[in-house]
């Protein structure tokens, strides 16, 4: 079964870091891109920073300058830098990827379980 696993979430003080990693198993084909999500009670979903197959990446506006995504195989990270308190968030990985499910080339798209940093002030 292919999965998405994530570590690295935590409370850290303002202006410390964490680096939250994201690995993916099974028998996976290829990865177009991946990327890290954040969600808070209330809000949807966002977009925190992106790395497409060719190393391209995509940063909001609110994490430039202080994160840095990156990948190694098929595990991908978020380092975080100079955290804030708004950073409080529940982060999510995901993959737009083509694996081998129940025996069939399948591309789809899929997320991790989510993993809680805190940052306190």
């Amino acid at each position: 079964q292919v999965q998405l696993v994530e570590s690295g979430g935590g409370l850290v003080q303002a202006g410390e870091s964490l680096r939250l990693s994201c690995a993916a198993s099974g028998y996976i084909f290829s990865i177009n891109s991946m990327g890290w999500y954040r969600q808070t009670p209330g809000k949807q979903r966002e977009l925190v920073a992106a790395i497409a197959s060719g190393g391209v990446t995509n940063y909001a506006g609110s994490s430039k300058g202080r994160f840095t995504i990156s990948r190694a195989e098929n595990t991908f990270y978020l380092q975080m830098n100079s955290l804030k308190p708004e950073d409080t968030a529940v982060y999510y990985c995901n993959a737009v990827m083509t694996f081998r499910e129940s025996g069939i080339m399948t591309h789809r798209e899929l997320w991790g379980q989510g993993t809680l940093v805190t940052v306190s002030s």
